[in-house]
């Protein structure tokens, strides 16, 4: 039998101290469900975290708003590890015993148990530390404001949160993929998401004379089916540009012409390349579009957050992770996803690596994110928390 190497010593060490405090972890995780707080205002959900991570030997930095940072070791390459604190403006339709306890606010996208199993990787990676089987340094990042635009990534890399950073790793729940699984994938995981509004103004009139005025509506029904399709043909079809609208608006009375109009929706691309010059180009065609009509057309577009493009050893770093965690049969696939997440921002700045973890009990129901009946299998806490901590000593000893 080959001896272990320090990598597989770490990993029962992480798996040991993960086992001992699982119970605590699902306890955290359920105070966290149970108290969700929104975006920008995880001040309980902040000081709770503080708290752990403090007691487990980890030096700690507040952020000015909500979120902390932490840090362990003293020299040596630096890796991070992030996880989200927000919860959504979703009523909680669950009827368990740690149900929100807020009206109409619940942790609907699984950031509590993001948030759970980090804190138990930070108690796992203290002992390794302790054992002196930590190659560098670790710093976690729990990062507030994941649901909106712009979102908490960006202010934590503005706050120097991934300063030395050599690589920086997440998790995020999938109830797609059964408990014991990990999806994972190199390249594109998430698409970029783009905020996108048009409104056009004309001068109104009668339904009856519209070539006296500009056919505002007319002009609405144009750019809601045109602009998505020239898209298609504009930007590469391999950069998986998807544009589809949630509101259009114009007008109150069948006969009359309005002089306002609104469409509103989102953009969400693949690619990196065509997401940096996809605004300019939807601006440029909706004036294209609107221009033999008569109307003027005002275009919003908020750039939401880049794709998370999972780089090459941070994937084959999380890969080894998860291997260790939970053996062979623990890497699944991970499907492309035109969800955005900010973890792009970070990615924009030093490579890493997203995963999805399997939230499903096996045989059980599939559920969603963003849907107040999403319900997760606890123990996918414990495997969150042991793969953090094994890409984290996994990465520190990468092309050493």
């Amino acid at each position: 039998m080959p001896a272990d190497t320090p990598l597989d010593t770490a990993a029962s060490v992480i798996d040991s101290v993960v086992t001992t405090n699982e119970d605590e972890l699902v306890e955290l995780r359920r105070d966290l469900h149970a108290h969700p707080e929104l975006s920008w205002a995880e001040t309980r959900t902040s000081d709770l975290v503080a708290a752990a991570v403090e007691k487990a030997g980890w030096r700690v930095t507040r952020l000015p708003q909500t979120g902390l940072l932490a840090e362990l070791g003293d020299d040596g390459p630096m890796v991070a590890l992030r996880a989200d604190l927000d919860a959504l403006p979703v009523q909680d339709a669950t009827t368990d015993p740690w149900t929100s306890k807020v009206p109409g606010v619940a942790h609907a996208c699984g950031h509590d148990v993001h948030t759970a199993a980090l804190v138990g990787s930070a108690q796992a990676l203290a002992e390794v530390h302790a054992r002196g089987l930590l190659a560098g340094r670790v710093r976690l990042l729990f990062q507030p404001a994941e649901e909106v635009m712009p979102g908490g990534a960006l202010h934590l890399v503005s706050l120097g949160a991934l300063d030395d950073v050599e690589r920086v790793f997440a998790l995020h729940c999938d109830p797609g993929v059964d408990l014991g699984q990990v999806g994972l994938r190199l390249g594109p995981l998430t698409s970029a998401a783009d905020r996108l509004e048009v409104r056009l103004e004309g001068t109104g009139g009668h339904t009856s004379r519209p070539h006296l005025t500009g056919d505002l509506t007319f002009a609405l029904a144009k750019v809601t089916t045109e602009l998505p399709a020239m898209l298609s043909r504009r930007l590469d079809p391999r950069s998986g540009v998807s544009l589809v609208w949630g509101i259009v608006n114009a007008g109150a009375a069948a006969n009359v012409i309005p002089d306002r109009g609104l469409a509103a929706g989102t953009v969400r691309i693949l690619d990196a390349v065509a997401w940096a010059d996809c605004e300019q180009l939807v601006r440029e065609l909706v004036h294209d579009i609107v221009r033999p009509y008569g109307v003027n057309a005002h275009v919003v577009y908020q750039q939401g957050v880049p794709p998370v493009v999972n780089e090459l050893v941070a994937h084959r770093v999380m890969s080894g992770a998860v291997h260790r965690a939970l053996g062979e049969h623990g890497r699944v696939t991970a499907h492309q996803s035109l969800g955005g997440e900010d973890f792009g921002w970070m990615l924009d700045q030093v490579p890493g690596a997203m995963a999805r973890l399997g939230t499903r009990t096996p045989g059980g129901p599939t559920y969603d994110l963003h849907q107040g009946n999403l319900r997760v299998d606890e123990r996918a806490t414990g495997i969150g928390a042991r793969v953090m901590a094994n890409a984290a000593v996994g990465s520190l000893v990468t092309d050493r």
